[in-house]
Formats: C-alpha cells, sequence, structure tokens
C-alpha cells in the first residue's frame, strides 16, 4: 500500500472501520457518522480533487439495507479510492456532499430518484427522472422488473407506420 494510503488511514482511523484492496484498488469502508468528515479530508488534505461518481447499492438485508459508495480520484498523484458507508431502511439519510464537489448535485438527486437515499443538506433534492408524485424507487430490489402497471402515466403508442 502506497504512502498516500496510509497518511488517509492514519489521519482518519476514528472513521475507518476495514480498509480492502482488490485487483490494486482501495476501498475504505466508513461509519456513516463519519463520512463527511472523512470524504472532506480527502480532498482538502489528501488531494482527492475529482468525486467520478456516487453510487447506492440495495443489499436487500435487514438492517443496514444499502451502501453508499463514493469514487474519487486524485488528478496528481493518479490515485483512485472507493469510500462506503452503510446505510439503514429505516433512516436512509446520508449527509450531502455538494459542499465539498458541487458536481454531487447530480449524483445525489438520481441516487434520490432511483432509491430512495436522503442526502440531508442537499441545496435542491428533487426527482431527476421521474414525477415529484411517484412514491416507488425503481432501482430497488424490490421493484418489479415490468414496473407497477399504472403507477405513471404513459405516452400513447403511434400505430405502424405503413411505408
Amino acid at each position: 500500500m502506497s504512502t498516500h494510503i496510509e497518511q488517509i488511514k492514519s489521519s482518519q482511523q476514528q472513521n475507518i472501520l476495514e480498509v480492502k484492496e482488490y485487483a490494486g484498488e482501495i476501498t475504505f469502508v466508513v461509519r456513516l457518522s463519519g463520512l463527511h468528515d472523512f470524504l472532506k479530508d480527502l480532498k482538502v488534505n489528501q488531494g482527492f480533487d475529482y468525486l467520478v461518481d456516487i453510487v447506492v447499492t440495495d443489499l436487500y438485508e435487514d438492517g443496514e439495507r444499502f451502501e453508499v459508495s463514493y469514487n474519487v480520484y486524485n488528478l496528481t498523484t493518479k490515485t483512485r479510492v472507493r469510500v462506503k458507508a452503510k446505510v439503514s431502511e429505516d433512516k436512509p439519510e446520508v449527509p450531502t456532499v455538494t459542499d465539498i464537489w458541487p458536481s454531487a448535485n447530480w449524483y445525489e438527486r438520481e441516487q434520490y430518484d432511483m432509491m430512495g437515499i436522503i442526502f440531508v443538506g442537499h441545496p435542491d433534492l428533487r426527482r431527476l427522472y421521474l414525477p415529484e408524485d411517484f412514491e416507488y424507487f425503481p432501482l430497488r430490489k424490490e421493484f418489479p422488473l415490468i414496473g407497477i402497471p399504472g403507477s405513471i402515466q404513459t405516452p400513447e403508442k403511434d400505430p405502424p407506420k405503413g411505408y
């Protein structure tokens, strides 16, 4: 492991639950309560200036059902790390990181729309693809593959064209 990764581990050891290394990639599993501080430290003190994406995984387990993952990159050292935190189904809330990386705005709205994760403190948390009154989250595992008939108005199909 590089000295850069060792610096991260020593500066944020109170927030780190686990460090995984696979195929040359480092993943930090952190406490949800320390997630924002950990990510801010990565940008401000460790130089991870590029937020690649934010992804939420539905583990479909009791308790901490969701896992939010942040992929960040240091453009100077060409180092990539992944940061994960578990989120409960009962309180699917994660602190926003739009104050750290403004580009998180889009990613957080997308994960809110598709998975129902609430990014606390987000400046404009609303649906991105679906109507505001849509009550379901299509990327959750219990959502049926065929959708829920009648849950959203779809456009009329055009009749076949006679060529």
